[in-house]
């Protein structure tokens, strides 16, 4: 019984900042910003000095990087214009902090060859995020 209210306390604990998130973003006007669908392809795995990136926001920044600064577009890559910014770019790895992506979603990210769904959201007092599925 001891090991169940253990179990049941850590999970509540794991899942408090979650729960504490989605308050904070009821309590004031979400808006999407904008949306974009991208293919993420060999080319966004490796950041411009050839080292494989390991992390889903790298991958998702080095896409978005490739598409607006270097040219380098897979086929059906979507557009955007909020990462057209090099400021948005850098701001990505907090705003997928702040924002929700499923651990599947990240791994199959990591590995490559995925189609990538970005929602891009803002409000008056919380800041940005982003919202980001995959589909293979």
């Amino acid at each position: 019984m001891k090991k169940l209210i253990s179990l049941v306390a850590v999970a509540a604990f794991i899942a408090a900042p979650a729960f504490a998130q989605s308050s904070v973003r009821a309590n004031h006007t979400n808006r999407v910003i904008e949306s974009y669908r991208a293919y993420s392809g060999e080319a966004d795995l490796f950041n411009s000095n050839g080292v494989r990136l390991t992390q889903p926001w790298q991958i998702i920044r080095q896409d978005r990087a490739n598409f607006h600064q270097y040219g380098i577009r897979d086929r059906d890559d979507g557009s955007d214009s909020f990462f057209a910014d090099p400021a948005n770019r850098q701001a990505l790895e907090a705003m997928l902090r702040n924002g929700t992506m499923t651990r599947d979603a990240a791994n199959m990210i990591v590995r490559g060859n995925v189609w990538i769904d970005v929602d891009i959201y803002g409000s008056q007092g919380s800041g940005r995020w982003i919202d980001v599925t995959v589909s293979d």
